[in-house]
This record gives structure tokens, C-alpha cells and sequence, in this order.
């Protein structure tokens, strides 16, 4: 294990404190200096497509790559330590003493970070959490936009998919600016729409938890109330055996870009879909139902993609790295797998919870010894009155 490996759990602040370590490495005195990580070939002129790459990298990194990792660190004013610290957060490779592999305007983004430590508006292990969010939604985000056009010149200019990647990179200038004002513009509206949700509507939250869940509220370990709802797609292994990867590929997208559109509407939050499985929360137990009842109607009338089944429950979760956690999801799975296929079912105590609600129709199902729960009393929601949701 090296030394750097040791020290990892060190705190931040002590590595802002200390002396930035030398921007050469100290066994360089021993020999010539590390040669420059070349990005095209040695000798002979550049391909066309090679130009282009290295045009897009540069616009994309904010200039060529011209420092190591100890420069930048020192620039920051940090150890390499501290350095490397951020940049796992942020989901980059490791990258040796001799790789040139930063431009100034990396080490501009470490100092952002690192100042918002050093004036205290973060703690370290916060600004480490935040970051790292921040890689891995940018990360995902990246992956699903690439796919996307990559698809799409596919099939408007009946390219191969090689062929499409390769014409891609020269179109990806002409879009990153349009890209990346929409990200940010995106960005500022979740986080109004997360502070409203997380923090400003949070005591209406907390006083529906009392319609329908005993105990003391002030002293549960879990500070969230949540509708958790779990919707599932019937028979979507043996589908996908029979399915070829262009045709699964337009199944699943039909799948969740369907889910996502419904839970918006519904005022919720798609937390995240795993295979033929999304995740979702909302509010109030009302809003909960609502979504459930949706979704589960849209893939009964849904021509293509087939039935799904469909749970809610409304309880406390913990909330961290922008998933959810606690029991209340734990049982909202076990439902899942009970639920015939284009129902939804929910717990006793959520039905309490809407049991005053006309909008809703509460039927009790026989009793199931879950694992994990014991015995406990399934209720199929249905549709009361009023339409629902309305999707355009």
C-alpha cells in the first residue's frame, strides 16, 4: 500500500493547511524528464478524423492539455492527496506523475471546490458527497445523450452504428453549447422544484405521515414521508430472450421515458428504474395513488409494451446519494411481486391513510406472511371518482 493510500482518510482540512507539494516529482533528478502524453501519432500529419478529435477535446476541456497532476494541485494549493480526493468524487481515472493530462481550467474547477471548504460554506465530507453527485449524474447524463444521437443518425440516415459514432464527433461541436444551457438551465429548476419538495413543503409531508402511521413522528430515525411506489413490467425476461438488441433497446425506452412522463405529472420524483423496474416517491399518500393508478392504466391500454405491476406505500425513508432507503421501501418491493399484473396494491396502513378519500376504491386481499414483515394485509387500489390524472 503506498503512503498516499495510507493518509486517504485524512481530513481535508488538513491537507489545505499544508505545503503544496513541488510540481516535479522528486526522482526526476535522477533522469530526463517525463515526456508529454502524445493524444496523435508520433510522426506524419494527422488524420481528418484525428483533427477532429482533438479540436473537440480542446473545446470541451477549455484549452489543451498542458499540466500534471502536481502542477495542478499545487496550483490549487493543495497536496496531490487533496487533489485526488475531488477527482475520484468526480468519477475521473487515475492519472500518473507523467500523464499531461489537465488544463488550467481544471485546476480552476478544484479551486471552486476547495474554496467553498476553505470559507466554510462546505465541510469536507459534504463537498466530497456533493461532488461526487455531481460526477455521477454527469456521467450517466453524458452516456444516455451519446446513445441517443448515436441512435438517431441511425435510424434517420440508415448509418452503421460505427459509422454514426465516428460522424458524431463532428456534429457534437455545433450542440454543446445549446447542451450545456439547457443543463444548466435544467439544473436551476430541479434544485428550486428539490428545495420546495425537500425542504419548504416537508411539515405538510410530515403531518400527512400522522393519517395513516402510529408512533411518535418527532422521534422516528427516518426524517422523510413518502409515498414509495415500485412499478414492474410482467414477463419482461422471457420478452427480452426473444427480442433483438435494437428491439429490447426501443421496449426499454418506451418503458421509461412512459413511467417518467406519468410520475411528473403526478408531481413525483422517478428515483431510478433498474432493468424492467422503476422506483418512484411522492408527497402525500393522495399524489402516491394517483401516480400508482396511472401507470399501472397506461400499460394495460399500451399497445406494445406489456402489463406492469404496481405498489405504494406511504412511510418514513431515509433519502442519501439521491436514492432512497428504509423499510417503507422494502415492503413497497415485497407488494410488488404479490400485485396481479395491471393492479396496484398497497399496505393496510396506506389504505388508512385513503381510506377518507373518494377518489379511491380500497379492496382487501387475503393475508400474506412476507418475508422480512411477517403477516401482513394487501389492498388492491382502484379508481373511485374523479378521472385521474390527466397526461396529454
Amino acid at each position: 500500500m503506498s503512503v498516499e493510500d495510507q493518509q486517504s482518510g485524512e481530513d481535508l482540512d488538513q491537507e489545505f493547511d499544508a505545503v503544496p507539494e513541488p510540481s516535479v516529482d522528486e526522482d526526476t533528478d535522477a533522469g530526463p524528464a517525463p515526456v508529454a502524453v502524445q493524444s496523435g501519432p508520433p510522426t506524419g500529419v494527422m488524420s481528418a478524423e484525428r483533427l477532429a478529435i482533438k479540436a473537440l477535446e480542446s473545446k470541451l476541456l477549455g484549452g489543451e492539455r498542458k499540466l500534471r497532476r502536481r502542477e495542478v494541485a499545487a496550483g490549487a494549493g493543495v497536496s496531490i492527496l487533496s487533489a485526488r480526493k475531488i477527482w475520484r468524487a468526480l468519477g475521473f481515472p487515475n492519472f500518473g506523475d507523467e500523464d499531461v493530462a489537465f488544463t488550467e481550467r481544471d485546476q480552476a474547477a478544484l479551486s471552486t471546490i476547495l474554496d467553498l471548504v476553505r470559507a466554510g460554506v462546505l465541510t469536507e465530507e459534504a463537498a466530497i458527497s456533493v461532488t461526487r453527485s455531481i460526477g455521477q449524474m454527469t456521467d450517466r447524463m453524458v452516456v444516455w445523450q451519446i446513445e441517443a444521437l448515436v441512435e438517431d443518425m441511425v435510424s434517420e440516415q440508415g448509418i452503421p452504428d460505427a459509422l454514426a459514432r465516428k460522424q458524431l464527433v463532428g456534429q457534437l461541436p455545433g450542440l454543446v453549447d445549446s447542451l450545456e444551457e439547457i443543463l444548466v438551465y435544467s439544473y436551476r429548476r430541479q434544485l428550486n422544484a428539490g428545495v420546495q419538495r425537500l425542504a419548504v413543503r416537508a411539515e405538510a409531508g410530515l403531518q400527512a405521515s400522522e393519517e395513516g402511521r402510529e408512533g411518535d413522528e418527532d422521534d422516528s430515525p427516518l426524517p422523510l414521508a413518502r409515498a414509495v411506489g415500485f412499478a414492474d413490467l410482467v414477463s419482461y425476461t422471457s420478452l427480452s430472450r426473444r427480442m433483438n438488441e435494437k428491439t429490447l433497446a426501443q421496449l426499454v425506452q418506451r418503458f421509461e421515458n412512459k413511467c417518467a412522463e406519468i410520475i411528473s405529472v403526478g408531481g413525483g420524483r422517478l428515483v431510478k428504474t433498474v432493468g424492467d423496474e422503476v422506483l418512484y416517491i411522492a408527497e402525500t399518500p393522495a399524489a402516491g395513488a394517483e401516480i400508482s393508478l396511472a401507470l399501472a392504466q397506461a400499460f394495460t391500454e399500451d399497445e406494445i409494451l406489456p402489463q406492469c405491476r404496481v405498489s405504494m406505500v406511504w412511510g418514513r425513508i431515509l433519502s442519501r446519494l439521491g436514492d432512497i432507503y428504509g423499510p417503507t421501501v422494502n415492503l413497497a418491493a415485497r407488494l410488488t411481486t404479490l400485485a396481479q399484473p395491471g393492479t396496484v396494491l398497497v399496505d393496510a396502513m396506506t389504505a388508512a391513510a385513503l381510506g377518507q378519500d373518494d377518489r379511491f376504491v380500497l379492496v382487501p386481499q387475503k393475508s400474506e406472511n412476507v418475508r422480512g414483515f411477517g403477516e401482513i394485509h394487501p389492498v388492491m387500489l382502484a379508481r373511485g371518482r374523479g378521472k385521474g390524472l390527466v397526461l396529454d
